[in-house]
């Protein structure tokens, strides 16, 4: 995980004292119990907010490229194998032998995204 930046500390610390400060005004909170709520509230609110704040040097043209650098489709084919000779029928045909032929899988994984 990166270091934070000095704007993630900046943005962080004066979200969690404003926000801490506009809380306890607004609810006028006199008891330890809700201040303590108040003051965990705006710790969080102020981690979001750090976390939150971009990274510098990427713009958002750079992310844009690097996405769409990223998304390039790579086609594969299977090998063509023959398909193994049929099995005689038995006496009594199983209720799945009137279903439709199912096509063999790929060995190999999709690069689909």
């Amino acid at each position: 995980m990166p270091r934070p930046t000095p704007a993630q500390f900046a943005y962080g610390s004066a979200t969690v004292v404003f926000s801490t400060f506009a809380m306890l005004l607004l609810t006028q909170t006199r008891s330890g119990l809700g201040v303590m709520v108040i003051a965990v509230a705006g710790l969080a609110l102020g981690l979001l907010v750090a976390v939150t704040v971009p990274m510098p040097g990427t713009s958002r043209a750079g992310r844009a490229a690097a996405a769409r650098t990223n998304r390039r489709t790579v086609l594969v084919r299977a090998p063509q194998t023959p398909a193994p000779a049929a099995p005689a029928a038995p006496a009594a045909t199983p209720a799945h032998a009137h279903a439709e032929p199912v096509e063999p899988r790929v060995s190999q994984h999709s690069l689909h995204g």
